[in-house]
């Protein structure tokens, strides 16, 4: 569920709240919302046969440099941080690191990214 961009797929809105059976970025698109399916940047990964954009030698490239900056200012995160900090010390790390930020410390639901509600019990985090 770590998408190739650096997103962390488990704490998007349309996973957390819709359940929709979605089996990460490189894998089908049933389930995917529609800009998922429509991503440029997993489909640069794909043809170039890699997993991950920093693997890329064009990291970080236009595409990346561009959802970087709207991530930033939209949800204050790092696409490009969790990036390297998955490059360092691998995804499971990096995973447990993500479950204890977005864990909701109410109800142990996931707090979503883009709008930091709770997909259990709603409650809106700060």
């Amino acid at each position: 569920m770590f998408a190739p961009c650096g997103m962390n797929c488990l704490v998007c809105y349309k996973h957390c709240y819709h359940k929709k059976p979605c089996a990460g970025c490189l894998n089908s698109d049933r389930g995917k919302p529609e800009h998922c399916r429509t991503c440029k940047i997993k489909d640069c990964v794909k043809t170039k046969e890699l997993s991950y954009c920093f693997e890329c030698s064009d990291y970080p490239c236009r595409l990346i440099k561009s959802l970087e900056k709207s991530y930033s200012i939209r949800y204050q995160a790092s696409l490009m941080e969790n990036s390297e900090f998955v490059r360092q010390y691998g995804l499971d790390l990096f995973m447990k690191a993500q479950e204890k930020r977005y864990t909701c410390p109410n109800c142990g639901g996931i707090i979503s990214i883009h709008d930091k509600e709770c997909s259990e019990c709603h409650e809106k985090m700060k």
